[in-house]
């Protein structure tokens, strides 16, 4: 069985159909890659394809908002490429001279225990905490400015406490950005969406 394959809606136009290990079908829309529709292993392909007619409308909007934010981040220069090589390059290097440090320095204001750090490359979020405790941190974060980098890191280190996004988790995030960056992390997240990775 493929484990994914092309769709072409007759309105949203072209989709790619995904199995993963997910409980449910979703949809992501993204300015540059597009509509991904994935769902469950066990979950026949059709079922996607429905639950994809069924919120047309949605991803009609979705991908109106995703074109006007790209222009917007083309415009200001907060595109961050980190698939290409040579910009990769970069921003590993200033990832490994940053990023541990930032995550040192709060784990240890804050009490936080974390086990490795790793650095990826990858367009899909700036950060993730697994549950070993492990951190993982986009390379991109090295081109944030400082306020916005520290914000993700302070996010994922909140994941150790919280693992969900529950109001325990937004308030222990919101404490710990209004004391360490004298800003709500509502306002630190909606400037973070001004910008890009691909």
């Amino acid at each position: 069985m493929p484990l994914e394959k092309a769709y072409e809606d007759p309105v949203v136009g072209a989709v790619i159909l995904r199995k993963g290990r997910v409980r449910g079908i979703s949809i992501r829309v993204h300015p540059r890659r597009g509509i991904v529709v994935t769902v469950p292993w066990l979950v026949p392909y059709a079922a996607g394809i429905r639950f994809l007619e069924n919120r047309r409308e949605w991803v009609l909007g979705s991908l109106e908002r995703q074109k006007a934010r790209l222009e917007k981040a083309s415009d200001s220069g907060h595109i961050l490429r980190v698939k290409d090589p040579v910009e990769a390059a970069r921003l590993r290097a200033a990832a490994r001279s940053i990023l541990p440090a930032r995550v040192a320095f709060y784990a240890s204001r804050y009490g936080f225990t974390f086990g490795r750090i790793f650095l990826k490359a990858n367009r899909s979020n700036w950060g993730s905490c697994s549950a070993r405790g492990n951190l993982n941190l986009n390379i991109g974060l090295a081109a944030l400015p400082e306020p916005l980098r520290d914000y993700v890191i302070l996010h994922e280190l909140c994941h150790l406490r919280h693992r969900n996004h529950g109001p325990e988790f937004h308030a222990l995030l919101d404490r710990l950005c209004l004391d360490a960056l004298s800003t709500p992390a509502r306002s630190l997240e909606k400037q973070l969406k001004g910008w890009i990775l691909c």
